[in-house]
């Protein structure tokens, strides 16, 4: 799976968010103490308010903070606010959904269909405060589902 500079950043701010602690944040400060481009940043803690992640405070102490725990926001919640809901492994019935046809080969749509499943596990399972800590949850048993 490859990922756009949008959710990377997406990411980046959260977890910054995330470590601040409570209390309005800046994005002035996101964005230097993450080396984002400022309207880039702009667009991302947009988004990120639209999907209910962020809330936006106006004024002179206003800023961008977290409306839920750091434990309750996975990396699937943040990229998909970034990129759509197909994003971070697909929609939440990805693994059941028919892979597009474009040959005759079932085994390989299942394979894609099963690599889909389990990057969505594996974003569904890591939560802000795991990437806050540097330290992932166990994953050994996340994503291993088949098509059988």
């Amino acid at each position: 799976m490859e990922f756009t500079a949008k959710a990377e950043y997406a990411l980046r701010a959260a977890t910054f968010l995330a470590n601040a602690g409570p209390g309005p944040v800046k994005s002035e400060a996101i964005a230097v103490a993450e080396d984002i481009p400022l309207r880039f940043l702009h667009n991302i803690l947009a988004a990120l308010t639209r999907a209910g992640i962020l809330s936006s405070l106006r004024g002179a102490d206003g800023g961008y903070e977290l409306t839920r725990a750091p434990a309750r926001i996975t990396a699937a919640d943040v990229i998909r606010a970034v990129e759509g809901p197909y994003a971070a492994g697909g929609s939440p019935d990805a693994a059941d959904a028919p892979v597009p046809r474009r040959g005759g080969n079932d085994a390989l749509r299942a394979v894609w269909a099963v690599l889909r499943a389990n990057e969505r596990a594996v974003l569904e399972s890591v939560t802000l405060v795991d990437l806050v800590s540097g330290r992932l949850p166990d994953l050994s048993a996340v994503g291993r589902f088949t098509t059988t």
